[in-house]
């Protein structure tokens, strides 16, 4: 089993967020004025004070996936960048996306960046992401989940990841549904 990819979860490190930063920054001045609308930092390294997996996650706004595989791809695949075409299926979801790993000197992920355009569903992770900042039971819950999961699958991404579905999807719909009625009158 290769152990750069080994699943973990360390305590909450402050330099997250100006990892992120730094690596928005990269991305902003290598790629293609007009192909990237935003930049977000999602998931557990993005909410200050949770314990997560030593991996910033990205969430990369592109006004067209084909022009990403053609211009972006390339750029960051001559910088090491791994990359992967994602299938996704579903009524009105987009065929693919594409995401990228970064790497450092050891081979250990230190970066997921995800590329989608405006209407794909992994915008909603950015409503889970806010709500696990309001909601520190939720967030302390879900760091409850996760550290279980790692002792279960310390070597399955694919297994931890899975064991994670329902409660994000759970939390995530009551995450819309709180943003929805703070927003009505």
């Amino acid at each position: 089993m290769d152990n750069a990819d080994e699943v973990q979860i360390v305590p909450y490190d402050p330099r997250w967020p100006e990892l992120f930063q730094r690596e928005k920054a990269h991305l902003l001045s290598c790629l293609p004025a007009g192909l990237i609308r935003r930049i977000e930092h999602f998931g557990s390294t993005a909410v200050s004070g949770m314990a997560a997996k030593p991996i910033i996650d990205m969430l990369v706004e592109v006004t067209s996936l084909d022009e990403t595989r053609q211009k972006i791809v390339p750029i960051l695949t001559s910088q090491g960048y791994a990359h992967f075409w994602s299938p996704r299926w579903g009524p009105g979801t987009p065929r693919f996306y594409v995401w990228f790993i970064k790497r450092n000197g050891q081979g250990v992920r230190t970066h997921h960046v995800h590329m989608v355009e405006r209407d794909f569903p992994h915008w909603d992770r950015l409503l889970f992401r806010d709500y696990l900042i309001l909601h520190p039971e939720i967030a302390a819950e879900y760091t409850v989940l996760r550290m279980r999961l790692v002792k279960l699958h310390p070597h399955n991404r694919q297994a931890y990841t899975k064991g994670k579905t329902e409660f994000i999807t759970r939390i995530t719909e009551e995450a819309r549904c709180f943003y929805k009625s703070s927003l009505d009158p």
